[in-house]
């Protein structure tokens, strides 16, 4: 989870791009690739999509959608419904997939939560640095990684390649916020195929429904019912 965006960081301080030429917002509804600064960028519901990024903006892909890259400094990404994506990437923003919703590689955020709606499926790693990860009844294929994120695993969801919570390095990575022990929640009859591993102290609570890998570093709070 170490290889963050770096050409997304480095795009926030590009103030050399010719901002003039650009829009507040642009709309895509062609399989061309969408760039821009300082504004949102939105593929309309059912159309195709190139790359798609913006510096200071939001992406916004509609429901049934289909895009490439998905990346974006200082903004949100929201996948909608059914909509497909290679790989979504964001920078200081949270990332949204909404139900039956499918991204075929990696969903990474440095500062920004992650949640996926029922049906969602992520078949690269699902991983962040802080902000709560969520999956409602969804299937992440590729693992779950984070350093400093609450993961729920809800009911019914199914996670391959485990769930890794790195230690807290005090690199530039953490950025603000006070430091706490993630709680882990793995809902009932979720699946975690894989090895649990945690580098710090974390809450780890586990239905007595749910199926789970080897843990290390941490110890099973059983719990009975929908929720701890």
């Amino acid at each position: 989870m170490r290889r963050f965006p770096t050409i997304l960081i480095s795009a926030a301080f590009a103030v050399a791009l010719p901002l003039a030429t650009l829009p507040s917002s642009a709309w895509a509804s062609g399989d061309d690739d969408v760039s821009k600064v300082n504004g949102s960028v939105t593929v309309e519901a059912g159309q195709p999509a190139g790359d798609v990024s913006t510096v200071n903006g939001s992406v916004h892909i509609g429901d049934g959608a289909k895009v490439k890259e998905a990346n974006t400094v200082n903004g949100s990404i929201d996948l909608g419904d059914r909509a497909q994506a290679k790989s979504l990437e964001t920078v200081n923003g949270a990332v949204t997939m909404g139900g039956g919703s499918r991204v075929g590689g990696a969903v990474t955020s440095v500062n920004g939560a992650l949640h996926l709606a029922q049906g969602a499926e992520v078949l690269g790693k699902l991983s962040n640095v802080n902000g709560a990860i969520v999956l409602e009844a969804a299937h992440v294929a590729g693992g779950i990684d984070t350093v400093g994120g609450d993961i729920t695993v809800g009911a019914n969801s199914h996670v391959e390649g485990g769930i890794l919570v790195e230690k807290n390095s005090g690199s530039w990575f953490n950025w603000g916020g006070k430091s706490h022990d993630p709680t882990i929640v793995i809902g009932p009859h979720a699946v975690v195929q894989g090895t649990l591993e945690f580098q710090r102290e974390v809450v780890l609570k586990v239905s007595d429904s749910a199926q789970i890998g080897p843990v290390k570093g941490a110890t099973v709070v059983k719990f009975s019912g929908a929720t701890p």
